[in-house]
């Protein structure tokens, strides 16, 4: 069983793009800066865009952090994005989601320029990865990818269950493994809450992309010798015997469908990392783009 390990992996991508950058700066070329836009106070919206300034940082990049109130309202946000969209030093910005209630999510999507679109949640993006042309495509999505390649996990011809299909995981997710390309060439099935005989379609996958949310639900009764596991779920569970009070859980139970693996990620330190630095691939090419 070989960990697949997204620590590890996003931290060689961080060394790549800061080589880039450092390259960039060399020609006289601008300096690549990326925005984030965060409405309101969730906790774990705050520490992803945290974490997002702090990879900035870490790589070279400028960026620039829009902190709104949670009342801030839909035509304040828009206004915030669209001069965003006419700034020509922000290279790409991200909408940091979820957004408070009263906010239209796909409107606020909607108005995001597709060229400065890093998180790749644009209809022209999703359309473009769809067509297989040139895109930003999802940062988790992509970042599964990466790890597959790096570690050359064999794909072409192979069985894989997506269990989800949210927009920002499951479904881009199926199309880019079923598209030629190195980790591609799969037949793909996409699984969900609906889904009868769930655990017969998983025993027959070679690889398995667990991204429902429900912590712990894969098992290890549920899948074959040698699979590939890639887990994208990450849910906090209380835990009186852990410091913080809580442990994270992935949406597959390591102790029972590790011992079966030829691949799996772990939770965390797996495909959260690689998000990150996939997020910082794409705001690259968003400033090579324009040079």
């Amino acid at each position: 069983m070989i960990l697949l390990d997204g620590k590890k992996t996003s931290a060689e991508l961080k060394v790549e793009i800061t080589e880039a950058v450092k390259e960039l700066k060399k020609q006289g070329k601008k300096t690549p800066h990326l925005a984030a836009i965060l409405v309101g106070t969730d906790g774990a919206s705050m520490t992803y865009v945290n974490a997002k300034v702090k990879a900035c940082e870490m790589v070279g990049f400028n960026s620039t952090l829009i902190d709104l109130p949670e009342e801030t309202s839909e035509e304040k946000l828009l206004q915030e994005i669209e001069n965003l969209n006419t700034n020509n030093d922000i290279d790409g910005f991200i909408v940091q989601l979820p957004l408070p209630k009263h906010i239209d999510e796909q409107k606020v999507l909607m108005a995001v320029n597709p060229d400065k679109d890093v998180d790749g949640f644009h209809p022209t993006n999703v359309g473009r990865m769809t067509l297989d042309l040139p895109s930003f495509l999802p940062a988790t999505p992509y970042g599964i990818l990466e790890l597959l390649e790096r570690y050359k996990v064999e794909t072409s011809g192979k069985q894989v269950v997506v269990i989800g299909r949210s927009h920002i995981v499951g479904r881009p997710m199926s199309i880019l493994m079923s598209q030629k390309r190195p980790a591609g060439d799969a037949t793909v099935t996409v699984a969900h809450s609906r889904t009868k005989n769930l655990k017969e379609l998983t025993l027959q996958a070679d690889i398995i992309v667990a991204a429902l949310g429900i912590p712990e639900f894969l098992t290890g009764d549920m899948v074959k010798d040698g699979v590939t596991i890639i887990d994208v779920g990450i849910t906090r569970i209380d835990d009186e015997t852990k410091k913080a009070g809580y442990r994270l859980a992935g949406d597959v139970h390591f102790e029972s469908v590790a011992p079966k693996s030829s691949f799996i990620t772990p939770v965390p330190g797996g495909v959260g990392p690689m998000t990150i630095a996939m997020l910082m691939k794409n705001t690259l090419l968003a400033c090579e783009r324009k040079s």
